[in-house]
């Protein structure tokens, strides 16, 4: 297992990494902040997102936002509740860059591919709330602003990547114990889904893609961080001392690899572990590769 060191501590509830202009980026769903922090430690909150996250009057985690850039530079904003896809101007201002209210679905991840095709996922019922179970689905919102479906029957709905050459989306799947794999089309349609790889009793939350094809995928429930070729193969495992809820690769070799690490409690907890938020780094054997 490699050396872990510290980054950041004292975190809400962080979520949605990515590495972006020398710094890693990320959502503090408790703060409702989006913050850049450099390899130092150097930390600056870039904006706080009015319409998403924060916690309601019971101190209940009310996310998810998750974020990530367009191929022009634009960071898009996944405001979940609000079924929104924002996306920030060069003046600074949001604007909505696509409507997903038509899909009734609470969105939670998102991932932009080289052609400026953003993927969002949710899941298909509210478990903080203990609603019945209902798969998820994915949305794709092509660059135009026009939002449609192109998969469902994910159980839930996670992390998501795209390979470098724009031609598969890889799905984590938390219930379902696996990461699902889809051949792009030309207009970003997804088709031919296969299990990418099974995890046996993992729970894969937020992934990322190396250049030898791996993918690291977080996860909770089991305090770790694992490494993974297609087919299900274990290549390398990281064990935490809290849930591991999302993983990037960045650094100036792409060979630093970022966990997003919270003591999880459930999510009636979160109020109540709020703080305990962390950012940690290890030395990866393949730098990062694809999107995000």
């Amino acid at each position: 297992m490699p050396e872990l060191q510290t980054l950041l501590t004292g975190l809400s509830f962080g979520e949605s990494p990515r590495w972006h202009d020398g710094r890693l980026w990320f959502a503090d769903w408790g703060t409702r902040e989006i913050i850049a922090v450099d390899l130092d430690g150097n930390r600056e909150a870039v904006l706080r997102v009015p319409t998403a996250g924060g916690r309601d009057a019971g101190g209940a985690n009310q996310g998810p936002f998750s974020i990530d850039w367009l191929p022009d530079g634009r960071l898009l904003i996944v405001s979940g509740r609000d079924r929104l896809l924002l996306r920030r101007e060069p003046d600074g201002s949001l604007v909505s860059h696509a409507d997903l209210r038509g899909l009734d679905y609470g969105w939670n991840e998102l991932v932009v591919d080289g052609r400026g095709n953003a993927y969002v996922n949710g899941a298909g019922f509210d478990f903080v709330a203990g609603e019945e179970f209902v798969p998820g689905i994915v949305a794709l919102a092509t660059p135009d602003g026009a939002a449609r479906q192109v998969a469902d029957r994910i159980a839930f709905p996670n992390g998501m990547a795209v390979t470098p050459d724009n031609a598969t989306l890889i799905v984590a799947d938390s219930y379902g114990r696996c990461l699902w794999g889809y051949d792009v089309g030309e207009d970003g349609g997804l088709s031919n889904r296969r299990v990418w790889a099974g995890v046996g009793e993992g729970a894969p939350d937020g992934i990322c893609i190396d250049a030898d094809g791996a993918v690291w995928y977080a996860d909770v429930p089991n305090r770790r961080c694992e490494r993974v070729r297609e087919g299900g193969e274990v290549l390398q495992r990281i064990e935490l001392d809290r849930g591991c809820f999302a993983c990037a690769l960045g650094g100036a070799d792409g060979r630093t690899l970022f966990l997003v690490a919270t003591e999880w409690g459930g999510a009636q907890r979160t109020a109540e572990l709020a703080g305990t938020g962390q950012i940690l780094m290890a030395e990866a054997p393949a730098p990062r590769a694809g999107w995000p």
